[in-house]
């Protein structure tokens, strides 16, 4: 690294040090409210551009900018007073998130937001910024490259079957000429107990068609109702 570079940081990581061994004045509070504000709304554009489901939530996205927000005030406050800290520790405590995470990536995101606006808080600045850029180049990376996907989307099979069926054998031909891969979920009493629903785990062949299996598999079931979901959409017959 050139000499005068590295003097040029050394320098501008000392005047850090400095800084932060005095209480905050109100331009640098107002300038780490504007960094963490843009910080996590870069988060929440990551999370929009990077979210795959099917229960996208606008409101989700402007909480995680709030969080990560106010959490800069609140490191703030309570930067070097234990007193301030126990109570702000208090009130996280009776915090709850009323919204049911539709992912589990969606907690991995308020993690993001919350230690953004924490380093924040604490006047880390460089440390901040570098780690901001590096998780979510990470984050870009796994996600366009679809990172950890399976060869095939899983599906799950639900199918209604009277009870003089053997459900134990009575689709084993569909199963071996459709799919890769099967297993039994689950098997539950319906209709006061005159049927049973059962709930398969399969990953269906390369290049059949859904239509073909599904007919097969309503003809089987003596007619009966039968669901097949992936990812993406849900049959009904």
């Amino acid at each position: 690294m050139d000499p005068t570079l590295a003097n040029a940081l050394d320098s501008m990581f000392q005047s850090f040090d400095t800084a932060k061994s005095a209480d905050p004045r109100w331009p640098e509070v107002l300038g780490a409210m504007t960094l963490s504000f843009f910080l996590n709304m870069l988060i929440g554009l990551l999370y929009k551009s990077t979210y795959k489901g099917t229960r996208y939530s606008q409101d989700y996205v402007h909480t995680l900018v709030i969080i990560g927000t106010v959490t800069t005030i609140l490191i703030m406050v309570v930067n070097g007073s234990p007193a301030v800290a126990f109570g702000a520790f208090a009130a996280f405590s009776m915090i709850r998130f009323r919204r049911n995470l539709g992912q589990s990536r969606d907690l991995a995101f308020v993690f993001f937001a919350m230690a953004t606006g924490m380093g924040i808080g604490a006047r880390e600045y460089p440390i901040v910024l570098v780690t901001t850029i590096i998780v979510s180049l990470a984050i870009l990376f796994i996600s366009k490259r679809d990172a950890f996907a399976p060869n095939r989307a899983s599906h799950q099979l639900r199918i209604r079957v009277n009870n003089d069926v053997d459900f134990s054998k009575a689709f084993n031909e569909i199963f071996a000429k459709f799919t890769d891969a099967i297993e039994m979920i689950s098997v539950e009493s319906v209709q006061a107990g005159m049927m049973s629903e059962l709930r398969y785990g399969l990953i269906l062949k390369e290049g059949i068609h859904v239509s073909d299996f599904m007919e097969e598999i309503q003809i089987a079931c003596g007619n009966n109702r039968a669901i097949l979901t992936s990812t993406s959409r849900e049959l009904d017959m």
